[in-house]
């Protein structure tokens, strides 16, 4: 379907498949911004050439203080290792776009990740951070980020894995302060029905009627298998915003192991039929999605089949 947007899928697990040591890592793939730009761009590439239309920066673990604890750097070096990011995205976008008929230009969503992911104690499945902080401590920690990313000239931004209204809540509260950019938002979710901190999700893509900056919210990294319950769900609630899924292939998270493996007998191409029929307007790959799952989602999307 022309209007259904694909994402791209699981930068990190792309980067870690070809021996970059993210496991463990509190910078995640966001280290391989200053160590291996070429490697970000050309796992970039080879989503495009599968058939996504969005690509995401390699910022989603990215943060001004991360990079000045982690590595070491000043606040300036620090917001330019950031903001490169987006340079790294539009300069594949750029490549691609000129070797290719296809008029249109790659979209490119920044990747902002929840607090939790600074944290490093996977709290992102969790939220629990959220229950100590306000909605004012939680818009100051990400102000920095969504500044660089905006300056930097992101299309778009991804704000996403959030897993608390509360948190969902003070993005949109921020989303004011750059009036000239839209984004994302997609939750976390333990279940069929809650995000990870336990709010219905339904009360929780409440907040996308408070901002008309939001083009989508959603659902990422959380098993395909919950997809449609979500999706139908919020259907009932007839609510006026496009939604946003890119499930994970399933399995837990470890910081120090890495996701433990869970094998769905369905691909992702198979489901992306039914998310059409149920409203999904972007759909795409997380965590441990290849190029492969979204050529395969590319296949059936663009097909004639598709109504």
């Amino acid at each position: 379907m022309a209007d259904v947007k694909i994402l791209d899928g699981g930068l990190s697990s792309e980067l870690d498949a070809g021996g970059f040591l993210i496991k463990g890592d509190p910078l995640w793939s966001a280290r391989v911004l200053q160590t291996n730009p070429p490697a970000i761009k050309d796992v970039h590439l080879r989503f495009l050439k599968s058939g996504a239309d969005v690509i995401t920066t390699a910022t989603y673990q990215a943060s001004v203080v991360g990079f000045q604890k982690y590595l070491g750097l000043c606040v300036e070096d620090a917001t330019e290792l950031l903001r490169s990011g987006v340079k790294i995205a539009k300069e594949a976008a750029d490549e691609f776009s000129s070797k290719t008929s296809d008029m249109k230009r790659p979209l490119i969503a920044g990747s902002v990740g929840p607090y939790g992911a600074f944290l490093h104690d996977c709290s992102e499945y969790s939220g629990s951070y959220v229950d100590e902080m306000s909605v004012e401590e939680l818009t100051a920690w990400h102000r920095p980020q969504l500044q660089c990313l905006e300056s930097a000239g992101v299309d778009l931004f991804a704000l996403e894995t959030i897993p608390s209204q509360k948190e969902a809540e003070a993005f949109v509260a921020l989303l004011r302060e750059f009036p000239n950019t839209k984004a994302w938002l997609s939750y976390s979710c333990k279940d069929e029905l809650h995000t990870y901190h336990g709010e219905k999700f339904t009360d929780a893509i409440n907040v996308a009627i408070k901002t008309t900056q939001l083009v989508a919210v959603g659902v990422n990294c959380s098993p395909p298998t919950i997809i449609s319950p979500l999706l139908t769900s919020a259907n009932k609630n007839n609510f006026d915003v496009q939604m946003i899924v890119y499930p994970n292939k399933g399995g837990v998270w470890d910081p120090n192991v890495g996701w433990s493996k869970t094998i769905y007998e369905k691909t992702l191409a198979s489901y992306a039929e039914e998310w059409v029929d149920l409203g999904a307007k972007w759909i795409g790959g997380c965590c441990q999605t290849t190029p492969s799952d979204i050529a395969g989602l590319q296949q059936v999307l663009r097909s004639s089949q598709v109504k």
